[in-house]
């Protein structure tokens, strides 16, 4: 197991990971530091415990808007089960048509 050292908000936190996850866990790190800086910049700077629980709220928003859109994406195989049945609707309706005109 790996131990690195990432730094947040000028802290410095060591934290275990699986070897080979180095790299991700500080990218991971950066995340949430893009976060408390974007909270710093709006005047919201109240404590470390503060920015931690804001920063962590808006990842956890981030992931609600993915999860939702990912949701959204997935509907498209009901959708497509739609247009196959209108499609047969379609296709059945010019064949009645074309059985009129030959009868006709």
């Amino acid at each position: 197991m790996a131990q690195v050292t990432i730094r947040i908000n000028g802290y410095a936190y060591t934290v275990g990971c699986e070897d080979g996850q180095e790299e991700h866990l500080g990218q991971m790190a950066s995340e949430i530091e893009q976060r408390i800086n974007s909270i710093k910049a709006i005047g919201g700077q109240s404590g470390e415990a503060r920015l931690l629980m804001l920063a962590a709220l808006l990842l956890a928003d981030e992931m609600h808007d993915m999860r939702q859109a990912a949701a959204a994406a997935a509907k498209p195989a009901k959708t497509d089960n739609d247009r196959r049945a209108r499609l047969r609707r379609m296709a059945a309706r010019a064949e009645e048509i074309a059985a009129d005109l030959l009868d006709g």
